[in-house]
C-alpha cells in the first residue's frame, strides 16, 4: 500500500516542484523523495515521458514539462540550466549567440543555445525538441559575468564585452564573420569602452586585433580606439577570418590584418 500511495504521489511532487519555480528534477532526488525502488521510479519516469509530462536532458536529470509547453515538448534551456550545470557541476556562463540575444542584440532567437565551460568539453545535446552547444576555455575572470535574471532565478551571463571577444575567438565554429557581424553590430550599443578595455587586458592578443578591426569597419570608433593601444611594432600579422584556408590579401597596417575574406555590410 505504502509503494503504491507514493507511487502515484510523484506528479504531485513534480508539481510542487513547479510551484516553487522549478523546472528540472534528478533521479537521485526522486529516490531519496520516494521509499521505491529505482526500477519503479524508472517506470514512472518513462510513463511521465510519454505523456509529454518529462524529459531527460541529460542521464539522471530530466525537465518538467508544463501544459503550455506541451506541444513542443521542453521548456526554454533559460529555465533549467542553471540546475543543470549545478547537477553537473560544472562552471559555466551562457555565451555567444545566447549572450547576445539575452543583451537585446540579435532579431530571433539563436537555433541552439550556447554554453561556456572548462574542460573537459561536454557532449553536446541535439535532438528534435533541444540543442544545446558546450564550448570550452580554460578560465574566465568573474567579474566579466553578469547575473540575468530570470522568472526562475538567475543565468551566468557573459557581459557585453566578453560576448563580443568570445564571438570574434570562435567565429569558425559558429558560422563565420559574416554571421556574427550583424550580432556584434548591434551588440555595440551595449558595449563600454572602459569596460572593453580591462576586458581586453584578459583575451589573447589576436581576438584583440580581429575585434578592433571589425570595430574600425563597423564605424564605431570610440571602442576601436579604446583596443589600438595593445597594437605596438613587435605586433604580428595574421588573418583576419579562421574559417578560410586563404592566408593572403590586403593588408589592414593599423591592426596588422590580413584581410583574407570579404566582409558582408
Amino acid at each position: 500500500m505504502k509503494r503504491n500511495l507514493t507511487y502515484n504521489y510523484v506528479e504531485k511532487y513534480l508539481t510542487e516542484i513547479q510551484s516553487k519555480g522549478r523546472y528540472s528534477v534528478t533521479l537521485d532526488e526522486l529516490k531519496s523523495r520516494f521509499d521505491i525502488s529505482e526500477k519503479a521510479i524508472l517506470q514512472k519516469i518513462f510513463r511521465l515521458k510519454n505523456k509529454n509530462q518529462l524529459a531527460q536532458v541529460r542521464k539522471e536529470f530530466y525537465v518538467i514539462i508544463p501544459p503550455q509547453y506541451s506541444n513542443r515538448g521542453m521548456v526554454p534551456p533559460t529555465l533549467f540550466i542553471n540546475d543543470m550545470m549545478d547537477f553537473l557541476n560544472r562552471k559555466y556562463y551562457v555565451g555567444l549567440f545566447s549572450a547576445a540575444a539575452l543583451h537585446g542584440a540579435g532579431h530571433q532567437q539563436p537555433m541552439e543555445f550556447q554554453l561556456m565551460t572548462q574542460r573537459p568539453a561536454l557532449r553536446k545535446i541535439n535532438n528534435q525538441k533541444l540543442a544545446i552547444s558546450f564550448f570550452t576555455k580554460n578560465e574566465w575572470e568573474q567579474n566579466q559575468i553578469i547575473e540575468k535574471k530570470t522568472e526562475v532565478g538567475y543565468l551566468n551571463v557573459s557581459s557585453p564585452e566578453l560576448t563580443a571577444f568570445d564571438l570574434v575567438q570562435y567565429h569558425k565554429r559558429i558560422g563565420g564573420l559574416n554571421r556574427i557581424l550583424p550580432i556584434l553590430e548591434e551588440l555595440t550599443e551595449r558595449i563600454k569602452p572602459s569596460f572593453l578595455l580591462k576586458t581586453a587586458k584578459t583575451q589573447k592578443k589576436p581576438n584583440v586585433q580581429r575585434l578592433g578591426f571589425l570595430l574600425d569597419k563597423l564605424e564605431s570608433e570610440k571602442l576601436s580606439s579604446s583596443l589600438i593601444g595593445f597594437m605596438s611594432q613587435s605586433s604580428k600579422e595574421l588573418p583576419l577570418s579562421l574559417a578560410h584556408k586563404k592566408r593572403t590579401g590586403r593588408k589592414n597596417e593599423k591592426w596588422k590584418i590580413i584581410e583574407n575574406t570579404i566582409l558582408d555590410f
